[in-house]
This record gives structure tokens, sequence and C-alpha cells, in this order.
């Protein structure tokens, strides 16, 4: 590989980690609107997801430290894609902080190679895993909204 097509390789994965850690910022923010309204049958889970997306957080953090970037900081708040007013609408918005977590995962897993890219696998297989669990069902292509038919 060129000098050139490495540092393409590596600017593809910086963008795709700051995105990541966009992502993870923004889950975070969301699951502590979940935790307000989710009842306690699923309050464990939402508190599992929380405590995981924020490990995940730092590890996106770490990896563009490791990558030459500057991790951006979180915002204060995030718009939500809807009014979450209740348990079933938390329940929701769980399921569509996980598929756009899935998303930005997917696309770290193509911009990678090696560790990171495993990392971003693992990543991805887990944020569709919860999705799954709060829909109640999969998607064919979880991470690939122009594959699964919700794009």
């Amino acid at each position: 590989m060129s000098d050139a097509a490495a540092a393409d390789a590596s600017g593809a994965s910086l963008a795709a980690a700051q995105a990541v850690l966009a992502g993870e910022h923004a889950a975070v923010y969301g699951y502590g609107v979940i935790g307000a309204r989710i009842g306690d049958d699923r309050a464990g889970e939402a508190r599992a997801a929380y405590e995981a997306h924020r490990a995940r957080r730092e590890t996106a953090a770490r990896t563009i430290r490791d990558l030459g970037g500057t991790p951006p900081a979180a915002s204060a708040a995030y718009a939500l894609p809807f009014a979450v007013r209740d348990e079933a609408s938390a329940v929701r918005l769980a399921a569509r902080l996980e598929d756009g977590i899935a998303g930005v995962y997917a696309d770290l897993v193509r911009a990678s190679d090696g560790e990171l890219r495993g990392e971003a696998l693992a990543a991805l297989r887990e944020a569709a895993v919860r999705a799954a669990r709060w829909r109640g069902g999969s998607t064919a292509f979880p991470g690939l909204a122009e594959r699964s038919g919700s794009a």
C-alpha cells in the first residue's frame, strides 16, 4: 500500500471513529432519557445498555487518540427523533438508538482493518442484539439501512 493510500485509509478510519464517538455520546444521552420513562421490568436492561454505551464511548475516544485525532466532546443535549413520554416511546427510542449505533459501527467496520475492525464488528453485533431485544425482532442487515429496507 502506498503512503497516500495508507493515509487515506487512516483518515477514513479516524472519520468513522469520530462518528462512532458522536453516536455513543448521543446514545448515552438517549439512555438517560429512556431511564426516566422505562418501566421497572426493563430498567435493568436500560441500565446495562447505558453502561455498555459509556464503556464504548471511552473506547472510541481512546481509538481516536490512537489514530492521531482529538475526540469531540459531548453536546449538552441532543435532539430526540420523537417525544419520549411513556414506556412504549422509551422502548422505541432504545431500538432507534441501537439501530443508529449499529450503522456507525458498520461504517467503522468498512473503514478499518485488523484489531479495530474486530472491535467495531463486536460493537455492531452488540448493538444489533440490543436493538432486536428492544424491538422484539431483528432486521435483515443490522447497521446497513440501505440493505434492510428501513432506509
